[in-house]
């Protein structure tokens, strides 16, 4: 290994690109950042460990040492034993994760929520969000304990505390294939739930769905973005629903080109996507995406999209004519891969799965009860 002042000639670009993805993951799974802005963190830290160290020694340290500081941050079992602040009733409540209207804590056996944005930022709502959670029963969606205001007047969501994220899974490596099987069937099980009684969730990615253990079972969490078809009804008509839903990669491609009538489809190819990152080894996610608040975000996604799937044709996304910003003769055309090549040495349950999710045409996409009756995560 290379030390002293030529160290950097004999790192190359593929390790250093390495480091970033494995301090993204990081960042992403124990919540330190948005999964958009984890991105440009990894590469700033990266570049700050690369042109400070001293030696090719100190520059693995400092990579590592932050992704280990990571890891003990979100070990489900770490309780820091500093003091922590008190939120309402609720002491030694400890700092786990911001999000644009909230910032969550743990104390003891429970999760809190607070909502620190006390404006309305469209889609998220607070209150719309208590309802469903109130009304929903079901095992697989987490269940909302108590809600109440702090000392600050501030709307505070009690759930109880999970250790885990599919996000934090998929951030430590590969996915064994029973926990996959089995963190799908219950969000498909939740979906299947929602969606029949009109919900649209809105925001399906890996660090949503909360796990009680490294085998399950998995719970769908954070409604603050979902659509309801009574409580959404005044400030989004079902055919004008916002169009900035969803989450850098797993955003579905009609809310890109305009169509605010979007169904429940919606969240499948979420969860399609999610599917994906899962299977593959090491997991990495089917689209590339930087942060919404980057320039170009949206474009960058479509351009992804395209060269991974292939660029549609009229015949293949008919319902896309209709979309306000139809998504023909806008691009180069692209052939795409095929899942055989998207997916090497992944099983035909899995890919049919993958097949029926991840498809331009919202209309022939798996319904959540469908995908539940698949036999890739079937428990009959």
């Amino acid at each position: 290994m290379a030390s002293g002042s030529n160290w950097r000639s004999s790192l190359g670009a593929t390790e250093r690109y390495a480091n970033i993805e494995k301090l993204r993951k990081s960042n992403e799974a124990m919540g330190l950042s948005s999964t958009g802005t984890a991105h440009k963190t990894a590469f700033d830290t990266e570049a700050d460990a690369y042109n400070t160290s001293a030696s090719r020694e100190a520059y693995d340290g400092a990579c590592n040492g932050i992704i280990t500081v990571a890891a003990d941050l979100g070990h489900p079992d770490t309780i820091p034993d500093t003091p922590g602040i008190s939120i309402g009733t609720y002491r030694d409540c400890h700092y786990l994760a911001s999000g644009l209207v909230a910032e969550v804590y743990r104390s003891k056996a429970v999760a809190l929520k607070v909502i620190t944005e006390t404006r309305d930022v469209e889609p998220h709502n607070p209150a719309r969000e208590v309802k469903i959670l109130t009304e929903a029963s079901h095992s697989a969606i987490i269940k909302i304990t108590e809600t109440f205001r702090d000392q600050e007047g501030r709307l505070v969501l009690v759930f109880p505390f999970m250790p885990l994220t599919l996000a934090k899974i998929i951030g430590s490596g590969a996915v064994a294939d029973s926990l996959t099987r089995s963190c799908f069937h219950d969000l498909f099980s939740a979906l299947e739930y929602l969606h029949a009684s009109g919900i649209i969730h809105r925001d399906i990615k890996p660090s949503n769905l909360l796990l009680k253990s490294k085998t399950g079972p998995a719970y769908l969490s954070d409604f603050g973005t979902a659509w309801h078809p009574t409580f959404s009804a005044v400030d989004e008509p079902s055919s004008h629903k916002v169009l900035e839903v969803g989450t850098t990669c797993y955003r579905a491609p009609e809310t890109l080109f305009g169509n605010r009538s979007y169904n429940s489809s919606l969240d499948m190819w979420a969860a399609g996507t999610m599917l994906v990152e899962c299977l593959r080894n090491p997991p990495k996610s089917l689209f590339e995406s930087r942060d919404t608040s980057e320039d170009g975000n949206q474009l960058g996604l479509i351009l992804s999209m395209f060269k991974t799937l292939g660029t549609p044709m009229k015949d293949t996304w008919p319902e896309a004519a209709s979309f306000s910003t139809p998504p023909f003769e806008w691009y180069q055309e692209f052939p795409g891969h095929s899942w055989e090549e998207l997916l090497p040495g992944v099983g035909g349950d899995a890919k049919d799965l993958v097949k029926g999710l991840v498809c331009y045409e919202s209309g022939k996409r798996l319904t959540a009860a469908q995908a539940l009756g698949q036999h890739f995560v079937s428990r009959k």
